[in-house]
């Protein structure tokens, strides 16, 4: 992986302490989410907000599209969480999220932890494939 998507990582990652140092635990998702977005204009970093990911079939596509919270650079997808902790079920999300859409890397963001922003980051491996399965079982 080239040291350009770490970068774009980095910077969104930057963006999410943010809004976790200034607003702290509490709020709900759709509350954090809107902060996020508004801190990534001040940022200028390029998103788009519940994006509608094109999901095939056999080489179809679906007319059921994925809407994950965030997509960021055009390739990052994030998926936004404010709950106690995050579960399987929720990597499950993001990872079918990049199975079916391709995107190489996506970020499984938590406002919801008492103590600290929790964050996951995932990338398109062999490896995720293998965890997905198992994640999904």
């Amino acid at each position: 992986m080239s040291t350009e998507p770490m970068q774009e990582g980095y910077d969104f990652m930057a963006a999410a302490f943010e809004v976790y140092n200034d607003m702290g635990k509490g709020y709900t998702e759709d509350i954090y989410q809107e902060a996020l977005e508004l801190e990534l204009v001040d940022r200028r970093i390029p998103f788009k907000a519940q994006a509608e990911l094109t999901i095939h079939y056999k080489g179809k596509p679906l007319r059921k599209k994925f809407k994950p919270d965030l997509l960021v650079f055009e390739d990052l997808v994030v998926e936004l969480k404010a709950v106690s902790a995050l579960t399987t079920e929720h990597e499950a999300q993001l990872l079918n999220y990049l199975k079916a859409t391709g995107k190489p890397v996506g970020y499984l963001v938590n406002f919801g932890c008492r103590e600290k922003l929790e964050w996951k980051r995932f990338a398109r491996t062999r490896k995720i494939s293998v965890n997905w399965r198992k994640l999904a079982v």
